[in-house]
């Protein structure tokens, strides 16, 4: 008879792995409310490439993150410039699938994010119907334009966001609480000096979600919405260590290192991808990340390559 995990243990991602495990298999868990809000979990689903993935008949639009950019050039024309959806487009591209990235400015307000990425993306695809895939802070973005600008350019069947705040993010109320208000002004004059726009930042706290941009964005009927997040324990060395142990304290959830589990949450949500960064989500990490790991032995799980392969294709399957 297979003994139920006590609650004190049910702390670390091996921990919620063997508890989902349980509550497949024996019926009395499935409702089990300590794993409340994780939803699938994805381990090694999108380890590697498959040979076969069905192509969406509609075009698809890639949305960049807060501070993203389609592509930077540090050099000019001498040397080649950075995806910010690194492999990931060209990858799509030979699958058949028609597919646009939509540049917008890197760190304006919500609104005026939203009006750009209208424009960029009827630029581009002017009378045709779209799946926009958004990644962090660019889900939001394309929430407002959906709900409050109302494309008619172009018709918009499915948004799917992927680590996007929907509810904010507990890193940003920690900032904003430990800088303090004085102080925070003096750097957004700094950043201002150098065109650099600010009104992204305090859009991130999640009182500012609850309370304002939520109420005011409802979901539009005939849209489908689709959700995917990310957990992470960082090694020693990750960037994302101060963050993660932040989000966890404050929140008491899973997070990628910027974005919690149940914060990614929003329409149809797809599952939560385990061991997976904020960065890793666009294929940033991964080159040196795995090649730490295989020298020590340690089995790669995630390539970000096949998992917008498989949005696609469960775009594709949806009739979308």
């Amino acid at each position: 008879m297979m003994r139920p995990i006590p609650r004190a243990k049910l702390r670390s991602i091996s921990d919620i792995q063997r508890a989902v495990r349980q509550i497949s298999s024996t019926p009395r868990y499935r409702n089990d409310p300590r794993l409340s809000g994780i939803g699938r979990v994805i381990e090694d689903e999108f380890a590697v490439i498959r040979e076969k993935y069905e192509a969406p008949k509609n075009t698809i639009v890639l949305a960049h993150g807060l501070l993203g950019f389609d592509e930077l050039r540090l050099a000019g024309q001498v040397l080649p410039g950075i995806q910010y959806w690194r492999g990931i487009t060209e990858a799509l591209q030979e699958k058949g699938i028609d597919v646009y990235t939509a540049a917008v400015p890197a760190s304006g307000s919500i609104e005026a994010r939203a009006e750009k990425l209208v424009g960029s993306i009827a630029r581009q695809v002017k009378g045709k119907h779209v799946n926009i895939i958004a990644h962090s802070m660019r889900g939001l973005d394309s929430r407002y334009m959906l709900s409050r600008l109302r494309p008619t350019d172009f018709k918009v069947l499915s948004l799917t966001t992927v680590a996007t705040p929907h509810r904010g993010s507990a890193f940003a109320d920690y900032m904003f609480e430990t800088i303090g208000p004085s102080q925070i002004k003096r750097i957004y004059k700094v950043m201002e000096s150098f065109r650099f726009e600010t009104g992204a930042f305090s859009q991130l706290t999640r009182q500012y979600m609850a309370d304002s941009f939520n109420p005011r964005t409802p979901d539009v009927d005939g849209i489908e919405y689709y959700s995917y997040g990310a957990s992470l324990e960082p090694s020693f060395w990750s960037v994302f260590g101060a963050s993660h142990k932040i989000i966890k304290r404050i929140e008491g959830g899973l997070n990628d290192g910027l974005v919690s589990v149940s914060s990614s949450q929003w329409g149809q949500y797809q599952g939560t991808l385990i061991g997976v960064s904020h960065l890793d989500l666009i294929n940033w990490t991964n080159r040196l990340k795995w090649f730490l790991w295989e020298l020590t032995g340690s089995k790669r799980n995630f390539n970000a390559i096949a998992f917008y392969l498989d949005i696609a294709d469960m775009l594709a399957k949806k009739g979308h």
